[in-house]
């Protein structure tokens, strides 16, 4: 009977040891909501098992045409779950259903969830000024900021071309474009590449648009918005003005001038022939 009892706790523990083993890898991911308005923000959750935790998860997300907008690394907590606040693509989702697919380094398959873009609404004017920064936890725009950003323009464009480079490669940025009378007007995210750089295209125009003066485009990186750069860009009846667009017309228009009126002079002093 000892013997029996022996045996059979030797066959328990190997097979307790046999399953944890061979224990498949698994992964799942869900969304917040499943349909959400075009300038709503939704939260991606999941949970991987028997994976290495130091190799994040890797988030894909196509548009309803099928394009990739997203790609961004998560990392994986203590309990393997994971998470990821997407934001709208700027100026804002499209209309449709998007795709989002998981996936980890250690696991040969994926997980897959979706949500529906099913209307849009005006963007939220719900601050008129830009709050003031905590004194304590922001670091202020300085030499040492892990951002940098450019704005390419053509005057008369509806169209403002993004670029720039940050330090922090595994973590998306999130855009937010601000009025003059600093009502938000859009809010989007791009995923930096694996050199730091990343860019995007904003559209203007239509009644978001409407007011004339600077629009501030500030990235923010950071789960606590730890980094972030500004940058402003005139805008006049939708459309695009470059910077020093109107000085540089006032000094052609000068010069015009002042040609003009030294020819008419050196023609009035002229001596004539006979």
């Amino acid at each position: 009977m000892y013997v029996f009892k022996i045996s059979l706790l030797a066959l328990i523990a190997v097979s307790i040891f046999s399953t944890s083993v061979f224990a498949e890898p698994t992964i799942q991911v869900s969304v917040s909501e499943e349909n959400i308005q075009s300038l709503d923000s939704i939260w991606i959750t999941g949970k991987v098992t028997d994976v290495s935790q130091w190799k994040p998860v890797r988030l894909t997300v196509t548009d309803p045409e099928g394009i990739v907008v997203y790609r961004p690394s998560v990392a994986i907590s203590d309990d393997g779950t994971f998470r990821d606040l997407m934001h709208p693509t700027l100026p804002s989702f499209k209309l449709g259903t998007y795709t989002i697919i998981a996936s980890q380094e250690d696991i040969d398959i994926t997980a897959r969830t979706q949500f529906t873009v099913t209307s849009e609404v005006m963007p939220r004017n719900q601050i008129t000024q830009p709050s003031p920064e905590p004194a304590v936890s922001t670091p202020q725009l300085t030499d040492s900021s892990k951002i940098t950003l450019t704005a390419d323009t053509v005057n008369g464009s509806n169209i403002i071309k993004i670029s720039g480079y940050t330090e922090i490669r595994s973590t998306d940025i999130t855009f937010i474009v601000y009025a003059p009378s600093g009502n938000i007007i859009s809010v989007g995210q791009v995923s930096p590449n694996t050199q730091g750089k990343f860019q995007l295209e904003i559209k203007t125009g239509g009644p978001v648009w409407k007011e004339n003066g600077m629009y501030t485009i500030t990235a923010n990186q950071g789960t606590s918005s730890e980094y972030k750069e500004s940058i402003k860009v005139e805008i006049k009846d939708g459309v695009v003005v470059p910077e020093f667009g109107v000085v540089a017309s006032l000094v052609l228009a000068i010069s015009i001038i002042s040609i003009i009126i030294v020819s008419s002079k050196s023609k009035i002093a002229m001596p004539s022939r006979y």
